[in-house]
């Protein structure tokens, strides 16, 4: 299999150089023997296809050193043979096929790729940084060659650009590396304004490639800038930082070890904050540092384009938060083991290291609260504009979903009631008390429409009427003072949706009602019933019309009848007979001439 793979790519490659040739000389054919090469494409197009996705720089130099192996043979460009390597270099004289620049473009791109694998595992070891910046001065010799090369007559207008603007983008990576911000930010520039140019001057699709990499180059130069001594770079760094644009490869590490450098500056002057009312003493370097950068966050949510950052954010604030939170309970061990971790003898009140860990606490949850708030208005949005059934086994968005959310809502909101020092907060805790109500409506709104969708049309209406109930309990508290609570959803809208589903509620209600009574007439016709004996049940039945329409019971059905009288003699008893002893002499006198005679059949 193994086998079969490195055949396939080697396929691949002698079809890309053969492609590429063609295209050369197609292109020296109409222009008048000039020669064009995508460099920025090339570039793109091999990284993302070979190990680059996933940032492996050693899979893509690889690639590199095949490719060109395969374009040294193809172009009869070998360097010697087996036994002795002779030494060439690409002239003026010999260019007469783009694919001799694309020789120099992939020795660049081999260094390069090199040097960034170095970077890598220079981490763990030192001293390989030496061979990054050998293979980075490697990498932009031949970024300068290519662009002496481009500067003939042969080569076109685009092309020199290119080249020019690869080589000056080499060049600000090796300074950048060498810390020599100058002419970083010089060659980092020239690179930038190329790039625009070129963007400009072509249309939208083919401008994309430009000014994607104008965004990975504006990073290195807002570095460079504060390096040099131009302070508010720092904060847009720390912005394009937040936001999640930019910050990767070179400039990732050097960027987050800036942003803590200057946030731990900025920390040591850094002594108390104020919160509701009370001013907190804050001597924990990692909390100082959590509180100056959440201004920063925050501001970053609120701008944030899409829900995807947005999680991002949040989950970044949370996470700080907790190792904020952590390193305040083992301060509160030790204060413990000192017999102050409850309540100040004199003061009568919370210690500020404990009114400390609630302010962090409410930080926390008041995050989780506006995270689960920021997902439960997107799973509304794909609520009401998600399609009738599920498209490619993908699974939708359901009130179910949201039912979840607001639980963990009013948990959050359960336990900032508990923060100790804010017991006696009245404002505080009527504050939460409205945002509980608001939630609660919420989420006894969403729980109906669950109920709606399995048709319970009773239940949703007794909840609906509940989240009435709650809204006019929110509508009472607040009165006047809405500008207060404009963190909160908007409880005016709530009424008017749930108004508006009540409405549609009874008239889905009516309308599954009169389709329960339809229902009936097919086991009715499956008992095959005729007409006369389901006179009373209305049903549209298309049998009717049919030569084989059932009306009456045919053949009719037997009916019982009277059946005739029987008649008993009763009488009998009561009847007076005549006397029959006139014939009984007779017998008597007739003696044994009468007997013979009666014996064989003469009697008369």
């Amino acid at each position: 299999m193994a086998a079969e793979r490195q055949s396939a790519a080697v396929m691949e490659e002698n079809k890309e150089n053969e492609r590429l040739g063609a295209g050369g000389k197609t292109a020296a054919a109409g222009l008048g023997d000039t020669l064009g090469l995508e460099i920025l494409q090339i570039i793109k197009e091999s990284q993302q296809q070979h190990g680059m996705r996933h940032g492996d720089f050693q899979r893509y130099r690889g690639y590199c050193s095949r490719r060109l192996r395969r374009l040294r043979k193809t172009l009869s460009f070998k360097m010697g043979n087996r036994h002795k390597f002779t030494g060439k270099k690409v002239t003026v004289e010999i260019l007469s096929d783009n694919r001799y620049l694309l020789l120099i473009l992939m020795d660049a791109e081999r260094a390069w790729s090199y040097a960034m694998q170095l970077k890598m595992e220079a981490n763990t070891e030192p001293r390989k940084r030496f061979h990054l910046v050998s293979r980075l001065r490697k990498a932009v010799k031949h970024g300068e060659e290519l662009e002496r090369l481009c500067e003939s007559d042969r080569v076109d207008a685009k092309t020199k650009l290119e080249a020019q603007a690869y080589s000056a983008y080499l060049s600000g990576m090796l300074q950048f590396e060498q810390q020599n911000w100058q002419e970083a930010m010089k060659a980092f520039n020239k690179c930038k304004t190329i790039y625009e140019k070129l963007a400009s001057a072509f249309t939208e699709e083919q401008a994309v490639l430009y000014n994607q990499r104008v965004d990975e180059i504006s990073p290195n130069i807002r570095y460079c800038a504060y390096n040099i001594g131009d302070k508010t770079a720092m904060n847009e760094l720390m912005q394009m930082r937040l936001r999640g644009g930019g910050a990767e490869g070179l400039l990732a590490e050097k960027l987050e070890t800036l942003i803590s450098q200057t946030r731990a500056k900025q920390a040591a002057t850094m002594s108390e904050v104020e919160w509701r009312g009370r001013t907190i003493p804050v001597k924990i370097d990692k909390v100082r540092i959590f509180l100056l950068g959440l201004s920063d966050t925050e501001s970053a949510i609120s701008q944030a384009e899409d829900d995807e950052a947005k999680e991002r954010l949040f989950e970044s604030v949370l996470s700080e938060c907790r190792d904020a939170i952590q390193s305040v309970r083992e301060e509160l061990k030790v204060e413990q083991r000192q017999r102050d971790a409850v309540l100040d003898a004199e003061m009568g009140k919370v210690s500020n290291l404990q009114y400390l860990h609630s302010y962090l606490s409410y930080i926390k949850l008041s995050t989780a609260i506006q995270r689960n708030e920021s997902m439960a208005s997107a799973l509304q949005k794909a609520l009401l504009h998600q399609p009738p059934a599920e498209e490619d086994g993908k699974r939708t968005a359901r009130p179910q979903d949201l039912i979840r959310l607001y639980d963990i809502i009013l948990q959050n909101l359960a336990e900032l009631t508990q923060l100790p020092g804010l017991e006696e907060d009245k404002s505080f805790q009527k504050e939460i008390v409205l945002k509980t109500l608001v939630y609660k409506a919420y989420r006894c709104f969403f729980i109906a429409q669950s109920y709606v969708l399995v048709k319970k049309w009773s239940e949703a209406l007794v909840l609906y009427d509940r989240v009435l109930k709650y809204a006019k309990e929110v509508q009472a508290q607040t009165g006047s003072k809405k500008k207060n609570f404009k963190d909160l959803p908007d409880i005016q809208e709530l009424i008017k949706q749930v108004n508006a589903e009540k409405y549609s509620l009874q008239a889905a209600a009516i309308l599954d009602s009169t389709e329960t009574t339809q229902e009936v007439s097919p086991t009715q016709n499956k008992e095959n019933k005729p007409l006369l004996e389901r006179l009373d049940n209305f049903c549209l039945d298309p049998s009717l019309v049919t030569k084989q329409a059932r009306l009456v019971p045919f053949p009719p059905d037997f009916h019982p009848i009277p059946c005739k009288p029987l008649f008993f003699d009763l009488a009998l008893n009561h009847v007076a007979l005549p006397s029959l002893e006139d014939k009984l002499e007779q017998k008597a006198k007739s003696g044994l001439t009468g007997y013979i005679k009666g014996i064989f059949g003469f009697r008369s």
